[in-house]
């Protein structure tokens, strides 16, 4: 089977399992921008991807990253992972290494989504961790929009819990050219968990 074929095949089972499992509420749809762009999502569980992806749509294909010492581990995960768009990283520090940064800027040139969790780590409940700087240099030096998700719900799951997914209106990169590209950065990141932090503190309806 085609890459494209096995990745929109995967994501659409998923979609059925989460909307059929559990009881799930994506708001915010409007929000989302025209590609190239970047998501950027909190992290509680390893699965959050099946609770963001599946409700973006289809095209063009998301990719997110994962760690090559502990998820690309076995030999059937290598040949697996990159066709569901998930591709390896060596993290030092908490920085991407060469091949990951090269990899994140090859997707978004080709006018494709990146899926990136820049708290680096999980959280649990609505404790947000500090994001890392790098989504600010990603959405300023390739120019693209970064589209702010919040997801609820998956640090412990059950059948039929309710899992909120608020999609946040997008942190554009267009700051005044006058400002150091640090300050530039950090303003970015800021936007971005504050988006995350009022949509995961906002009480279910």
């Amino acid at each position: 089977m085609e890459p494209a074929r096995f990745y929109l095949l995967i994501r659409r089972l998923a979609r059925w399992v989460v909307t059929h499992l559990f009881r799930v509420t994506v708001t915010g749809l409007e929000n989302i921008p025209t590609p190239p762009y970047i998501i950027a999502a909190n992290h509680q569980a390893w699965f959050d991807p099946a609770f963001i992806i599946p409700f973006f749509p289809e095209r063009p294909l998301i990719y997110t990253m994962a760690k090559r010492e502990t998820v690309f581990n076995r030999a059937w995960k290598r040949r697996l992972l990159p066709l569901i768009g998930v591709f390896p990283i060596s993290p030092n520090k908490g920085e991407l290494d060469e091949h990951g940064l090269r990899t994140v800027y090859q997707v978004l040139e080709r006018n494709g989504v990146m899926l990136i969790f820049p708290e680096g780590r999980y959280s649990r409940g609505r404790a947000l961790r500090p994001l890392k700087n790098g989504i600010g240099y990603f959405a300023l030096q390739a120019g693209v929009p970064i589209c702010p998700v919040a997801v609820r719900g998956t640090d412990r799951l059950w059948p039929f819990k309710p899992i909120d997914v608020s999609i946040g209106t997008p942190v554009m990169p267009d700051l005044p050219a006058w400002w150091e590209l640090s300050r530039r950065v950090t303003s970015v990141v800021d936007r971005v968990r504050n988006s995350i932090t009022i949509a995961l503190n906002r009480r279910r309806a």
